[in-house]
């Protein structure tokens, strides 16, 4: 399967947003979040979604484009 330079960016951003997902996590059960409760579960309903679909997208590009 070949990878795009498209597909490679929605890989990355699917990466980025996992970490965000994780982190927001572990703050979220340390008790005492840096940025807060409100704005660290903000982070987390955003990048959680946002990891499958970035995930979807960079496979559906790179199918897309070995065919």
């Amino acid at each position: 399967m070949m990878m795009t330079p498209k597909s490679s960016l929605f890989l990355g951003g699917s990466c980025v947003a996992a970490i965000a997902a994780v982190g927001c996590v572990f703050e979220l059960t340390s008790g005492n979040p840096e940025y807060g409760t409100l704005a660290t579960g903000i982070i987390l309903a955003l990048s959680a979604p946002l990891t499958i679909i970035c995930f979807i997208a960079a496979v559906a590009d790179a199918r897309a484009n070995n065919q």
